[in-house]
């Protein structure tokens, strides 16, 4: 034990000061709840800051254990100890008492945040991409020429560990994830296809690499997601090294069930709703569909642009061999025409233009490369979130919401019955058992209910989550004008150094100068 406190013998009295003055929606305590209870303990402000300075707090919360450490740490003080860590390990076995009067009068420090404060979510985009970073990598294995199955080796940052995965396992965590979480934001997976050609297929080629970057977005989009990243699903995911991850996640998800059970306000969800909650919804979703077209014309445009570098890359090779290829006829010039030209000398400087030219289209190569990896990538990203933000909005709406009426109509269908059978005298069982299903189907419609004002309430906080993202705009256009200014200035450079060979080309100094007159000149600042 260490210095560390056990959650599981602490006092019973730490634990009913905790579930006092603990958050309504989540497991933690406020900072200012914290320092209300401070000031109950009517010790002097410097050991109340000597306290302050040993509890570790996060973005204005302290985590249970924090507390509990607090709380013996105040009790310490008031038996008129020095309040520190290294004392607190002596008595770590049977923590001490602080006097703070009854848990039940604790209920007042508690900050009752408004209604819409469970609603809304605080972060930032800046937050929220340095939760984790996850590279997915290709370790294709092949059996003969032949592919056997591709596996990828999946890294997080946060969890600093590597794991592997094939197409499959991602295909079961997704099905997980949406089970669990199917009032969120779950991105799709790309397609599964299965191949039929070699590897060395350039077309199966492109569509490994595609599926590859399509696995990082999803992974990172669902690492990075305020409610994903800390659930057991998405840590078993990034670090169970073990044979069968599959039915690992399976035993996970079985052992939790979905958000609806687990979420300790999903059955209060309408509480925290505003009244023209639908009104908002359809707002809010003909804006994102709006965004989502436009930024699906911008990453068509900019998929065009790095195709383009790449087709100039390829043109300026090809450019440059065929100088080559003139340069390198050893052809001997008929007498008519040796005497005059000087063809003889301007093929060998040809030649080795060439080299320039391989160089150029290696530039125009990087150009392409660097427009599709920080321009069309972060592009997509955004998309497949925005994507992945109406397939909910149509889960809401043929899901629980269909649910939720065909439950009303089937209510509605057993009452008529049963009034025909009031009317009507059946036997005594029949009735009985219409009854039974009647309360049966209140009982569901009721569930169903509760669960469609939780999904309303998710939905709010995910379309907050899809304006989180939004100043990924800002992103993208940097990435876009920074790969134009390097793009540039690299082929200027290149271009600018190969301007004055083309001066062996020409005998005469007029012709050189109207060849100088036609400098390009590149300034980048």
């Amino acid at each position: 034990m260490a210095g560390e406190i056990n959650e599981g013998s602490v006092p019973a009295y730490y634990r009913e000061v905790y579930e006092a003055v603990r958050c309504r929606t989540d497991e933690r305590v406020q900072v200012e709840v914290f320092q209300r209870l401070l000031q109950r303990t009517d010790l002097s402000k410097a050991v109340l800051g000597q306290i302050a300075e040993h509890v570790d707090s996060t973005d204005g919360f302290l985590s249970k254990l924090s507390l509990y450490k607090a709380l013996a740490l105040i009790a310490l003080a008031q038996q008129g100890k020095q309040p520190s860590p290294k004392l607190l390990e002596n008595c770590i076995q049977e923590l001490p008492k602080p006097q703070l009067g009854e848990p039940k009068d604790l209920n007042a420090l508690r900050m009752q945040p408004a209604q819409e404060d469970a609603l809304m979510m605080s972060h930032t985009l800046d937050k929220l991409l340095l939760r984790d970073a996850v590279q997915v990598e290709l370790i294709p294995e092949k059996k003969g020429l032949f592919l056997k199955h591709v596996e990828y080796q999946v890294t997080s940052q946060r969890y600093k560990i590597s794991v592997y995965r094939r197409y499959s396992d991602f295909d079961v965590f997704h099905e997980v994830l949406l089970q669990r979480f199917a009032y969120r934001v779950v991105p799709a997976l790309p397609p599964k296809r299965m191949l039929k050609g070699v590897l060395t297929s350039v077309s199966e080629r492109e569509f490994i690499e595609g599926r590859r970057r399509a696995l990082g977005r999803f992974i990172n989009l669902v690492a990075r997601h305020p409610f994903f990243s800390e659930d057991e699903l998405v840590r078993t995911f990034l670090t169970f090294n073990g044979s069968d991850v599959q039915t690992k996640l399976r035993d996970a998800y079985k052992k939790t069930g979905d958000e609806f059970m687990t979420n300790r306000i999903a059955t209060q969800a309408k509480e925290y709703l505003p009244t023209d909650i639908q009104a908002q919804f359809s707002t809010s979703r003909e804006l994102i569909r709006n965004i989502h077209n436009s930024f699906h014309k911008l990453r068509d445009r900019a998929e065009k642009m790095a195709e383009r570098s790449k087709e100039n890359a390829t043109d300026l090779l090809m450019f440059g061999r065929e100088l080559s290829t003139l340069g390198s006829d050893a052809s001997p010039l008929p007498s008519l025409a040796s005497s005059q030209s000087t063809w003889g000398t301007l093929r060998q400087s040809l030649k080795s233009l060439s080299v320039e030219f391989a160089v150029l289209s290696d530039k125009a190569s990087q150009q392409g490369r660097r427009e599709e990896d920080d321009v069309v990538e972060k592009l997509n990203l955004f998309l497949d979130l925005l994507q992945s933000y109406r397939d909910l909005c149509e889960r809401h709406e043929k899901g629980v919401l269909h649910e939720h009426q065909r439950a009303l109509h089937k209510y509605g269908m057993m009452k008529r019955q049963m009034m025909s059978a009031t009317v009507q005298p059946k036997e005594q069982a029949s009735v009985e058992q219409l009854e039974s299903r009647i309360v049966q189907q209140e009982n569901a419609i009721q569930t169903m209910e509760l669960r469609n004002y939780f999904s309303l309430f998710c939905l709010h906080q995910e379309t907050q989550l899809i304006f989180t993202y939004l100043p990924i705009t800002s992103h993208i256009l940097g990435a876009f004008v920074n790969s134009q200014v390097q793009g540039h200035r690299e082929m200027g450079e290149v271009w600018n150094e190969l301007h004055p060979k083309l001066g062996c080309l020409f005998g005469e100094t007029l012709p050189l100068m109207r060849i100088t007159n036609w400098k390009i000149t590149y300034s980048v600042s």
